[in-house]
């Protein structure tokens, strides 16, 4: 039921987009596409270095792994949300389970990814309030702002909730619940859970390690901006760094809002249609900049769900290796 909807949410999205596509003319978007070039090779390759930082997010809360695998599975992570058709948490859940594969603890595992998401999270809030306070500086006059001051304190609000979740035993709740499942039904894997809370704990008393994530995550968003300026650049539509900033932390607010939807389908392509037009560019511009940025998802996504493909085959392998049974040799005489 639940892919059911996701699908539904995809098909939804997908035909809002192609329907603005459409309306601000195909062929002149796809005209623009195509004149960026062997640009958008660079544009690809740039995106690795904020995946290298967010990578360094995660890092910081678990600095036993090694830098190498932990990458990887930021890369992964990004190609599931971005590609398949699970709400924007997905690849959350994905980079769990592959760290358990590292020999992680099931519980230290959830736990990790789940407080580098808030810091992710609340580093987005603090860039998105930036990219505000620009935005007001130099178009103070503009009726948007207000709605977008307003959603932002919401969203800051959503992620305060979140970090105090710990504090309001929410989270020892939750493992409660699945140790508890996980006896009444004898399923022994979700029993690993046990010590999720105290995990948890664990990260918050470490004020160093949740600050050097929260400023990597910070350094992510912010390169962000600087993606924007090259791929305006390559459309021929060239912006000061204010704007590219403006467009970045709003936009990525705005995608953030339709993370029920998978990949973001229609709600990038409308949102970057909105908060460019704050800044004097054009809904045509707007979208082809989003298609851009659709191209290297895909360019990074595929091989990113290759290589997930690829580590999940050899843990079977593993395990079937492990499970089978010795093999007896005959002597013959």
């Amino acid at each position: 039921m639940r892919l059911f909807g996701a699908l539904i949410a995809t098909a939804a999205g997908t035909a809002i987009a192609v329907a603005l596509i459409a309306l601000y003319g195909a062929a002149e978007i796809g005209t623009a596409i195509r004149g960026a070039g062997w640009g958008i090779l660079a544009l690809v390759a740039y995106h690795l270095v904020q995946i290298v930082f967010s990578a360094l997010a995660l890092q910081a809360l678990l600095p036993q792994q090694r830098f190498a695998t932990i990458s990887r599975l930021r890369w992964i992570r990004e190609a599931v949300n971005a590609l398949l058709p699970v709400a924007q948490i997905g690849g959350e859940v994905v980079g769990a389970r592959l760290l358990r594969t590292q020999g992680v603890t099931l519980a230290a595992a959830g736990a990790t990814v789940a407080v580098d998401l808030i810091l992710e999270m609340m580093s987005q809030v603090a860039f998105t309030l930036l990219g505000l306070a620009i935005l007001l500086r130099t178009a103070p006059q503009l009726d948007a702002t207000r709605w977008i001051a307003e959603g932002t304190i919401i969203a800051a609000g959503i992620v305060l909730s979140l970090w105090l979740a710990k504090r309001l035993g929410i989270v020892q709740l939750l493992e409660r619940i699945l140790v508890s499942l996980s006896d009444r039904v004898g399923w022994a894997a979700l029993g690993e859970v046990r010590g999720l809370h105290a995990a948890v704990g664990a990260l918050y008393r470490q004020p160093v390690r949740l600050s050097l994530g929260f400023m990597h995550h910070l350094i992510s968003w912010l390169l962000g901006g600087f993606e924007v300026m090259l791929a305006l650049y390559l459309l021929g539509v060239p912006v000061d760094l204010g704007d590219a900033l403006v467009i970045e932390s709003l936009g990525q607010a705005t995608r953030a809002m339709g993370f029920f939807v998978p990949g973001a389908m229609g709600v990038q392509e409308a949102g970057n249609i909105l908060v460019c037009g704050l800044v004097g560019i054009g809904p045509q511009a707007a979208i082809e900049l989003s298609l851009l940025r659709r191209i290297r998802e895909v360019a990074l996504g595929i091989p990113g769900l290759l290589a997930w493909h690829i580590l999940e085959r050899r843990l079977i392998l593993r395990r079937g290796r492990a499970a089978a049974p010795p093999r007896q040799w005959e002597l013959v005489p």
